[in-house]
């Protein structure tokens, strides 16, 4: 298993706060790769996987993430973690907008958003 990208996810409160953080690290040279209403993701042209997440919920997790890592194997992502006693508070499944994921607690108790791309 490899690990594509993390990428911080920073709760933001509403869709203008969204849209606020978009126009600010517009300035840095981020575009945004990527918008939902509720999540959006800047990524720097030259380098695209250095990346932002910003996110008002998360409409089908119990908890918001920390930061998210996308690997090429989320089921073995999974499969370890469970083997090692992670505890999870997302179980793995496949969401409506394609990706697969599950979350764990780090032990500082950071939520992880793992993730693949299907």
């Amino acid at each position: 298993m490899s690990v594509r990208r993390v990428v911080p996810d920073v709760r933001s409160e509403s869709a203008l706060s969204i849209e606020e953080s978009r126009d600010f690290y517009g300035l840095l040279g981020f575009e945004e790769v990527m918008n939902h209403g509720w999540v959006m993701t800047l990524a720097s042209p030259a380098n695209p996987t250095a990346q932002l997440t910003f996110a008002t919920h998360d409409p089908s997790a119990p908890v918001e993430a920390d930061l998210s890592i996308e690997v090429d194997d989320v089921d073995a992502a999974y499969a370890a973690m469970v083997a090692a006693g992670a505890r999870i508070v997302h179980p793995l499944q496949d969401e409506e907008w394609g990706v697969r994921r599950f979350f764990a607690v780090d032990p500082n108790g950071k939520i992880v958003n793992i993730l693949s791309h299907p």
